[in-house]
């Protein structure tokens, strides 16, 4: 009996699938089902998995069934696979902005479902992760959806009430830190050095930025103040980003991720 069924073959999907085979999964326990005959194809050769075209024939032999497809592709999916599973079977949606509770009127009483805010560090094994129990989720379910995503990088419970906060701070995260890199080095290339040069001097120093942050567990603004000297080059950039009010566009722009990812279920919700 496969154990875990992905239902959904992006770049989320995949992620999930090569964190879990490095976590020590057998590529024998794991299927993924994807309408799409060339990402089946590629899953297969890059993992050595089984793949599905059809959502219930993945979801009819698994265990525990992951939910890895856009918020809009929910409503048309939840039917494929509601009448095929177990008593039991645990769903965990890793969809965006869909909540327990419109997932669990889909499927039979009593199925329990996890819903998961995941990052796309995952990729790399260092994502970030919150775990949101359904009603009908036990202490045991919420665990085995935490193990899960602890093979992608850190992951955490949170009241669901708090998913839509996560969404826009950790979920679309590491856009907005992406976004920062790319103006970093565009200003590198405007202040005369090479475009490779500069790539170089931002990642690393956003790479050890963050590892700094983490290790040494101080707070961000110590840190910041440890950079900025008094009348110093520092300084006067700081100046400027206060200048253009950069915080609180950072604010008003979690602000609208929230928002979309409370409309973003459409119909599903």
């Amino acid at each position: 009996m496969t154990r875990l069924a992905v239902i959904g073959a992006g770049v989320m999907g995949e992620a999930l699938v090569s964190g879990l085979l490095r976590g020590g999964w057998s590529s024998d326990d794991i299927v993924v089902a994807d309408r799409r005959e060339f990402r089946r194809a590629e899953m297969t050769a890059a993992h050595g998995i089984a793949a599905a075209e059809h959502n219930a024939d993945a979801a009819a032999q698994a265990d525990t069934v992951i939910l890895v497809v856009k918020p809009q592709d929910v409503p048309a999916v939840l039917p494929d696979i509601a009448p095929v599973l177990r008593p039991g079977t645990l769903l965990v949606s890793l969809c965006a902005g869909v909540t327990t509770k419109a997932l669990e009127s889909h499927l039979p009483a009593g199925t329990p479902v996890v819903r998961v805010m995941p990052n796309t560090p995952a990729l790399v094994s260092e994502g970030m992760a919150a775990v949101s129990a359904g009603s009908s989720a036990s202490d045991d379910d919420v665990a085995h959806a935490l193990e899960l995503m602890q093979a992608l990088g850190k992951a955490i419970t949170v009241p669901e009430a708090y998913q839509d906060a996560v969404t826009a701070i950790s979920g679309s995260g590491p856009a907005y830190l992406f976004f920062v890199v790319e103006a970093m080095i565009d200003a590198g290339v405007m202040l005369g050095l090479p475009r490779d040069i500069s790539t170089t001097l931002v990642n690393q120093t956003m790479f050890g930025s963050a590892k700094l942050l983490i290790e040494s567990g101080q707070h961000p603004t110590v840190l910041r103040e440890q950079v900025t000297s008094p009348g110093g080059t520092t300084a006067a950039a700081l100046r400027q980003l206060e200048d253009h009010r950069v915080k609180a566009a950072f604010i008003t722009a979690m602000e609208a991720a929230r928002d979309r990812s409370r409309a973003l279920a459409g119909p599903a919700t």
